[in-house]
């Protein structure tokens, strides 16, 4: 069974950084694209960043450009999002999805994702 399981959320100042991880299960990372969401208390999800198979087209949202870095390792059926000077609009439930059919030259949209974690709290506050 395909599963993503997302880690690394936590509580951090403004300003401050941390980095999420996505682990899959299942099934090799190889011939997915890699999508991270996020969704805060009473919006709906958005994208944030996509990374295609090969890690050879990358896309961030307007918000995160500059801050956060998109990366993947294959052989470790891992993907990351390195989230640096981060803001309180950054709180939220961040998500990582995987499709075959994403290739992240346009941010793909939540029903176009195929298989989710079950997300993890980045919360940014003073």
């Amino acid at each position: 069974q395909f599963q993503l399981v997302e880690s690394g959320g936590d509580l951090v100042q403004p300003g401050g950084s941390l980095r999420l991880s996505c682990v899959a299960s299942g099934f090799s990372l190889d011939y997915y694209g890699i999508g991270w969401f996020r969704q805060a208390p009473g919006k709906e999800r958005e994208g944030v960043s996509c990374i295609s198979s090969s890690s050879g087209t990358i896309m961030y949202a307007d918000s995160v450009k500059g801050r956060f870095t998109v990366s993947r390792d294959n052989s470790k059926r891992t993907a990351y999002l390195q989230m640096n000077s981060l803001k309180p609009e950054d709180t939220a439930v961040y998500y990582c999805a995987a499709s075959q059919r994403v290739s992240c030259w346009e941010m793909p949209a939540v029903d176009g994702m195929d298989q989710w974690g079950n997300g993890t709290l980045v919360t940014v506050s003073s």
